[in-house]
C-alpha cells in the first residue's frame, strides 16, 4: 500500500452513445475496469473531455463514480480555467464530499504572466475545500508553469502537488529540488513517469492506465519500489504504443483501444473526430506485436 496520490493515477475517459450523449453505464464500467489497477481516478481531466461537458453533466459523472467506488480509491476532480472568477465559482457550486483534491490546469489562451499565474491559484487554493493539484502542460495551454513559480506556490499549504507535463526533465528536478519534502511531484506523461519517479516524483496521472491499469500500475509500482532495471524492461513495452494514443488527438486513441478490448466505444465530441481505420489497424498491430491482450 502506497501513500495517498502515490502510484498510478488514471485520467478517466468519458464515455459517450453514438448520439454523443454521456453514456452513464459505460462509465461505471470502465471506472471499473480502471479499479483493477489504479491508486487513485482523476474525474473530469483533459482525458476526460472535460471542455465539451456540460455542468449538469460533470456533476452527474462525479456522482456516478462516487457511488461506483467500490475499491474507495481518492478521486481527484478536474477544476480549472482561464477566468480565476468562474473557476472559483465552479468550485463554490460543486458537491466536493466525497472528493479529495481538486486538479486545476494552468490558465490558458490569455497567457497571464508569472504573477498572474501564481494569483490565479493561490485564489484557487485559498477557495477550495480540499487540496489542490496545480497542471503543468504548456502544449495545450500555451504557458509553462516555471520551477520557481511552482516552488513559491508549494508554500501555499492547500497546493500539495503538481502534474508535470512539461516533459522537461531539468524543470521536473528543480521542482523536486526546491519545493516541500511532502510536496508531491506526479508525472503527467506515460513515459517520462519512470526517469520523474527516479528523481524523486511519486507516480503519474496515466492515459494508458484507462486500458490496461494493471499492466501500468506494475510499471509505476516497480519503479516505486526503486526497481529501475525491472521497471525499464517493462515500460519498453509501452512505447510503441504511446505516440498512437495522441496521433489523432487525446482521447482518441486511448478510447478506440478501450473499444478494441470491447470495454466502451470510441465515440468522442467535435472538434474531436474519431479515430481512422488507419490508426486503429497500426495500433491492433501495435498491441498484438508487444504481448497486450486485446
Amino acid at each position: 500500500m502506497f501513500p495517498k496520490f502515490h502510484g498510478l493515477g488514471v485520467a478517466m475517459v468519458t464515455p459517450f452513445k453514438k448520439n454523443l450523449q454521456v453514456d452513464y453505464e459505460a462509465l461505471v464500467k470502465v471506472f471499473n475496469h480502471i479499479q483493477t489497477g489504479a491508486d487513485y481516478v482523476v474525474v473530469q481531466g483533459t482525458t476526460g473531455e472535460s471542455v465539451t461537458i456540460t455542468k449538469a453533466e460533470k456533476k452527474k459523472i462525479l456522482e456516478t463514480v462516487k457511488t461506483n467506488n467500490h475499491k474507495k480509491i481518492p478521486i481527484v476532480y478536474g477544476i480549472g480555467g482561464n477566468d480565476t472568477k468562474k473557476v472559483l465559482e465552479e468550485i463554490n457550486e460543486t458537491n466536493l464530499e466525497g472528493v479529495d483534491a481538486i486538479l486545476s490546469v494552468c490558465p490558458y489562451y490569455n497567457k497571464p504572466g508569472k504573477r498572474g499565474v501564481i494569483t490565479h491559484f493561490k485564489e484557487i487554493a485559498d477557495a477550495s475545500p480540499v487540496p489542490i493539484f496545480l497542471y503543468n502542460i504548456p502544449s495545450r495551454t500555451g504557458i509553462n508553469l516555471t520551477s520557481d513559480a511552482v516552488a513559491e506556490l508549494s508554500q501555499h499549504p492547500n497546493i500539495i502537488g503538481v502534474k508535470e507535463a512539461s516533459c522537461i526533465i531539468e524543470q521536473c528536478m528543480e521542482i523536486h529540488r526546491d519545493c516541500p519534502k511532502d510536496f508531491l511531484l506526479i508525472s503527467g506523461d506515460d513515459v517520462q513517469s519512470l526517469p520523474i519517479i527516479a528523481l524523486g516524483g511519486v507516480g503519474v496521472m496515466s492515459v494508458v492506465g484507462n486500458a490496461y491499469p494493471i499492466e501500468f500500475g506494475e510499471v509505476i509500482h516497480t519503479c516505486l519500489k526503486g526497481d529501475f532495471k525491472t521497471a525499464s524492461n517493462l515500460i519498453s513495452k509501452f512505447l510503441r504504443i504511446d505516440p498512437l494514443l495522441y496521433e489523432e488527438g487525446n482521447p482518441v486513441g486511448v478510447k478506440k483501444i478501450l473499444e478494441i478490448r470491447g470495454i466502451i466505444k470510441s465515440y468522442v465530441r467535435p472538434p474531436l473526430y474519431a479515430a481512422t481505420k488507419d490508426l486503429e489497424k497500426r495500433q491492433i498491430e501495435v498491441l498484438k506485436r508487444d504481448g497486450f491482450s486485446i
